[in-house]
């Protein structure tokens, strides 16, 4: 290993998978950046998760012009890293690329609540192509509501906010549904000139999750326009991410206006309607939270992480070998 000892933070979704590289004596200086497609390795499968979070990580070591070799500590914050069979496939890769000294897996809502808090307390919100609430208490409990991925649950999110607007839009055009803009904005944004169409076009084998979620952005701009099939799409899903919320709060029993929220992911930072309907259900719920951030790069708490790990591997001696993960 080189004399300066690093750290790595890696943040990985349905989406994209991002790499901070630091020195372990300033984990705030951030020496190299790399990113990569996707690294949910339910979504997109074990092979190309890894070869993503492994170009994420080169990519880092590129941008900061150093020859890659193991670090001190690494913290990987992933989407279903807190299932046990996925960790373990993270932890048994890094093991085998000898990565780091020390390796910490856990879900990717975890580090947003160390980058908003320094003792990683409150409740942090995912909502991007999935969707997911994670808290942690002062106790160190943690809880999760959501993240049940697209088939059982991701309420809230870019894949179920788009779902939501093409089914009123095929509704629409059977008469089940009051005339809509969503049907021609689908249509346009798609390629399309008839609504039968848009089987065509969503049913096509490269149309997966991630690229439906995309189209969420169609119902965001049908509901600027005033149309009111996709205000309440948006407000239906603003619900269930505050039910989400809510069910982490009752779960941890601490009053939400000691601890903060943090928001990411691509929907819910880039969205304003969506953000202030959350908002305002916040506050008739009771749930005035003591303050509301947003966080564009939840890598940066995954760094805080990694730093935690090395302070403990300095206090407790070196480690024995180059894996040893800890859990949520």
């Amino acid at each position: 290993m080189s004399e300066t000892p690093f750290l790595l933070g890696i943040d990985g979704g349905g989406t994209s998978t991002t790499a901070w590289l630091a020195a372990a004596t300033d984990p705030t200086r951030i020496l190299g950046r790399g990113s990569a497609g996707p690294s949910n390795i339910r979504a997109v499968g074990n092979e190309s998760g890894l070869e993503n979070l492994d170009r994420a990580i080169q990519a880092a070591f590129e941008d900061a012009g150093l020859p890659r070799s193991p670090v001190a500590a690494a913290c990987f914050g992933l989407a279903g890293a807190d299932r046990e069979a996925d960790r373990r496939v993270i932890e048994e890769w890094a093991s085998r690329i000898r990565l780091a000294q020390q390796v910490r897996v856990v879900n990717d809502a975890l580090p947003i609540l160390y980058a908003a808090d320094p003792a990683g307390c409150g409740v942090a919100l995912i909502v991007g192509t999935g969707s997911l609430a994670l808290g942690r208490n002062p106790d160190g409990r943690t809880f999760r509501a959501g993240g049940w991925g697209h088939l059982l649950g991701d309420e809230g999110s870019g894949y179920t906010l788009a779902l939501a607007g093409l089914r009123a839009a095929a509704r629409s055009a059977d008469g089940r549904l009051p005339p809509t803009s969503l049907l021609p904005r689908f249509l346009q944004a798609l390629d399309r000139t008839d609504p039968t169409g848009l089987v065509t076009a969503i049913y096509h084998p490269d149309m997966d999750r991630t690229r439906i979620a995309s189209f969420a952005t169609v119902v965001f701009e049908a509901a600027e326009s005033g149309d009111s099939l996709a205000l309440r799409i948006i407000n239906e899903a603003a619900l269930e991410l505050v039910e989400m919320i809510a069910a982490v709060v009752r779960q941890l029993d601490f009053p939400v206006e000691d601890f903060p929220l943090a928001l990411t992911g691509g929907v819910i930072l880039n969205q304003p309607l969506l953000r202030e309907a959350c908002q305002g259900l916040l506050l008739r719920r009771s749930l005035p939270f003591r303050e509301v951030r947003n966080f564009p790069h939840p890598v940066a708490g995954a760094l805080v992480l990694a730093a935690q790990s090395f302070q403990d591997q300095n206090r407790n001696g070196p480690a024995e070998n180059l894996n040893e993960s800890s859990q949520l």
